[in-house]
């Protein structure tokens, strides 16, 4: 019996530009067109990032709500996973779409330097983004770019303000943030294990170790992140022509590693979520 894989697709993050890459969707209609094909291809969840018409990013609920919408149409039971984090985004906006109930927002536990700016998360705006999610329902998707935001992290599970059973993302290869090592990897697996034996956890490589972390992942349990808003190249040489053809590329290999991409009914129970459409 092979393990269930949930292959999280990311389908256009805040800072990739169409022009980087044609196959980047940035329109409502093109990302639920993108997200359809990567359900279709194994994925069972999917991050979402919406952007205004000059393609900058929004914090708009309408832009989320006719995503959202359009996900749960076309690609039954997929679990909707939307975005919080703040580049490019004001701070007080950033909860803005919660009122409308996905399953899943992601939640970064703690401030970081990315290359060109501060990820800023101060500790009463992670708390109020906490109790918003709480309030509406929301399984938060704990975004871990440096250590310190793991024990964050557990610090709200012991304030009340997460379930213990957290589902967690080590975020790799980002300049001036954890770095895509596998000595780096295997330290964060272990110390979540030994502090939040309950947890389930996903790993997402930045750019170029994009596809070397989701090996990492298939061989030691974890679950996969992929798709364009992390790496908009297949490989060294060539641009990605779709979400859907990244996520191809683990369920390929996932049988190797005994593993399966996970079924949204699968991931739903992993998850610990209602079952879906």
């Amino acid at each position: 019996m092979s393990a269930p894989v949930i292959i999280t697709v990311a389908i256009t993050g805040a800072v990739p530009r169409k022009k980087d890459n044609p196959a980047l969707p940035v329109t409502p209609a093109e990302q639920i067109e993108s997200t359809h094909e990567a359900f279709e291809a194994g994925a069972s969840l999917v991050h979402v990032h919406v952007r205004n018409p000059d393609e900058s990013p929004s914090s708009d609920p309408e832009l989320y709500a006719r995503v959202q919408e359009g996900v749960r149409r076309h690609c039954p039971g997929m679990i909707v996973q939307f975005s919080t984090g703040g580049r490019g985004r004001d701070q007080a906006a950033r909860g803005s779409m919660l009122s409308l109930r996905p399953e899943m927002a992601s939640l970064a536990t703690g401030s970081v330097n990315f290359p060109h700016g501060i990820y800023e998360n101060a500790p009463d705006f992670i708390e109020g983004l906490a109790r918003s999610m709480q309030a509406h329902g929301i399984k938060p998707e704990i975004e871990v770019f440096d250590l310190a935001m793991l024990y964050n992290a557990l610090a709200l599970v012991k304030k009340g303000l997460l379930a213990p059973d957290l589902h967690v993302q080590f975020v790799l290869g980002i300049q001036n943030a954890l770095p895509a090592r596998r000595s780096v990897f295997d330290f964060l697996r272990a110390e979540l294990a030994a502090l939040a034996p309950q947890a389930t956890w996903v790993a997402a490589g930045t750019g170029r170790h994009q596809w070397e972390v989701n090996q990492w992942c298939l061989a030691t349990g974890g679950h996969c992140r992929t798709g364009l808003e992390d790496n908009l190249r297949y490989d060294a040489d060539r641009l990605a022509a779709s979400n859907a053809e990244l996520v191809r590329k683990i369920v390929d290999v996932a049988g190797s590693h005994g593993r399966h991409a996970a079924t949204p009914q699968e991931a739903r129970r992993l998850l610990g979520l209602a079952p879906g459409a």
